[in-house]
């Protein structure tokens, strides 16, 4: 049998069959192999738990799959408050037709990017429905905060460095350049955060704030941000990162880049003192190569000041930025 089929949803033989030869196989560890009706693991006193689901479209587009979305989206959320990711769940949704090669691929790609996070997938579902050979993925991350780690969007002060940790826009550009078929060398920059996070918080660099660069793209997590601290963000368009290829792709369709998502880019606000530094740590490790110094926070003057994000632009100018309205089309995440 070479598709998932409804008889793979029955809870009998074949879902049995299913388990063991393609999620047990690939994501093997003590913890899942004991096949009980929920995970019992090692805690902590302080605990961050998130939540994600997964609707790509294409399952497979150039640089990645839903199942490396997957872990990247889930693994970043915990570390974006400072917490070190340790345990994943994972619930998969397969219509009628899956490939189960193609399966096979995503969950060995979704265990690959597990081990590369340093995190152990310890207990999931499977539900097969009716469709035409799409497939969902939920998956919920358990993380553990060290002591003296407060790291949250209230937590931006006036003086404060923003930081993106590389280009802006290349998963957006990669997923719609697939769909409409746009001959181009973009590829996704779907990536776990976990290298350059850890370097911060073991050389105590005083970050303040964090947040992974998904929908809605970088002006829609800074001006969350700055909601939440009710300080002034100011950002250059000249310091701010792009791919060739992604400006030239959002040129061609009228595309914002501010407005495009990444799923292995990050915005850190960082005391001014410690900003140089941070930028050293996250350009050497993994995946912040591109990295750049790209605005501040300013203490407000008013309350029109108040939770306020601005584009400095390259005339001489200044934008205000909103969070994004709309659908903010192609789905990612």
């Amino acid at each position: 049998m070479d598709r998932i089929t409804m008889e793979h949803g029955g809870g009998g033989r074949a879902t049995g069959e299913l388990i063991g030869e393609i999620f047990a196989r690939e994501f093997s560890n003590e913890i899942l192999s004991e096949m009980e009706d929920c995970a019992v693991v090692l805690g902590d006193e302080r605990i961050a738990v998130t939540t994600d689901s997964f609707v790509v479209e294409p399952l497979e587009f150039p640089g990645g799959d839903i199942g490396r979305l997957s872990i990247c989206g889930t693994v970043n959320d915990l570390l974006m408050r400072g917490a070190k990711p340790r345990y994943i769940t994972c619930g998969f949704i397969l219509q009628e037709g899956v490939q189960i090669a193609q399966l096979k691929r995503i969950v060995r790609s979704m265990a690959d990017t597990a081990r590369e996070a340093g995190v152990t997938i310890v207990a999931g579902d499977t539900k097969v429905v009716e469709g035409a050979g799409g497939m969902y993925i939920n998956t919920a991350g358990v993380g553990f905060v060290g002591k003296g780690v407060e790291i949250s969007s209230g937590n931006s002060r006036p003086g404060d460095v923003i930081i993106v940790s590389g280009s802006l826009g290349d998963h957006h550009a990669a997923i719609l350049s697939s769909r409409m078929e746009i001959s181009n060398t973009i590829v996704s920059d779907n990536a776990p955060l976990h290298e350059m996070v850890g370097s911060l918080l073991r050389e105590h660099v005083a970050v303040h704030a964090m947040r992974d660069v998904t929908r809605g793209g970088l002006a829609t997590v800074l001006k969350e941000l700055a909601a939440g601290s009710g300080l002034l963000f100011e950002i250059e368009e000249e310091a701010l990162p792009l791919h060739p290829q992604v400006r030239d792709f959002c040129g061609l369709l009228g595309l914002d880049p501010l407005y495009m998502g990444n799923e292995g880019k990050m915005a850190a606000v960082v005391d001014a003192k410690d900003a140089g530094r941070a930028l050293e740590l996250i350009r050497a490790s993994r995946y912040g190569k591109d990295a750049a110094v790209i605005g501040r926070v300013e203490d407000v003057r008013g309350q029109k000041d108040r939770g306020k994000l601005v584009l400095r632009t390259a005339l001489g100018g200044r934008r205000a930025l909103d969070v994004l309205e709309g659908e903010g089309l192609p789905r990612i995440c």
